[in-house]
């Protein structure tokens, strides 16, 4: 498999405060990481810098073999992105939200396109609803349609349980379930919740200190919290 996403020596600092220091990262295409790790260890920021919000303090980053800062514009058209924020315009409806993404991407099929991730994601009902009247686990959905809607080839997915119900947490592993399964798409997954972690994803990536503690396939854990505290504990203590 060739890699579809490679950091080396990645730096980011906030004044002399290091969050990453000198990770060295390969993702494979196709591939659904988890990236555990404490409050603090850096999981939020490498997933701002992979979808080019932030600019590194130093080191390369590559995705689908453009590199960040330089060629952010081609990179984001790759990447759809899910967070614990939902970066929806409330005052829009949900298909207006999609409509507006569709317009940004220039697709030539959007209302097709529109349709298809609505019904996917349970919305179709709602498609003309308020996103201000979404309770948090619909916010989450049309999120997801957003970051699918132009079929990008890299989904991170930074803390996506946050604030959900069981309800919709059951609802979000199914979807990442189902694409995590599409053929060639790849999935980075920052969550606290390590069961989840061991169940959907095929390799697991724990950051502490700003550093990769941690890096196995998902099949070669016996027991990862025992595994997560081991080594959080570890560099916490150097």
């Amino acid at each position: 498999m060739s890699a579809i996403i490679e950091t080396v020596d990645l730096v980011k600092s906030f004044g002399f405060l290091p969050v990453l220091r000198g990770l060295n990262l390969r993702v494979e295409r196709g591939q659904f990481v988890a990236l555990l790790g404490p409050n603090g260890s850096g999981k939020s920021t490498l997933m701002r810098l992979l979808a080019g919000l932030a600019r590194p303090t130093a080191g390369v980053i590559r995705v689908g073999g453009w590199e960040l800062p330089g060629e952010a514009a081609a990179v984001r058209r790759q990447i759809g992105l899910v967070s614990h924020k939902a970066l929806l315009y409330e005052t829009l409806t949900a298909r207006e939200n999609l409509r507006f993404f569709a317009r940004l991407y220039s697709l030539p099929d959007a209302d097709e396109r529109i349709d298809a991730m609505l019904t996917q994601v349970g919305l179709k009902r709602r498609a003309h609803d308020l996103v201000r009247t979404f309770s948090r686990g619909m916010l989450q959905r049309l999120s997801i349609a957003r970051a699918l809607l132009h079929q990008p080839d890299v989904l991170l997915f930074d803390e996506p349980y946050t604030g959900l119900d069981q309800s919709a947490a059951f609802m979000l592993d199914g979807l990442l379930s189902a694409t995590g399964n599409d053929a060639g798409r790849t999935i980075i997954m920052a969550t606290h919740q390590l069961d989840r972690a061991a169940r959907l994803a095929e390799r697991v990536i724990i950051l502490s200190r700003g550093d990769i503690a941690h890096d196995s396939p998902t099949a070669e854990l016996d027991d990862l919290p025992a595994i997560y505290t081991r080594v959080t504990s570890m560099v916490t203590a150097r």
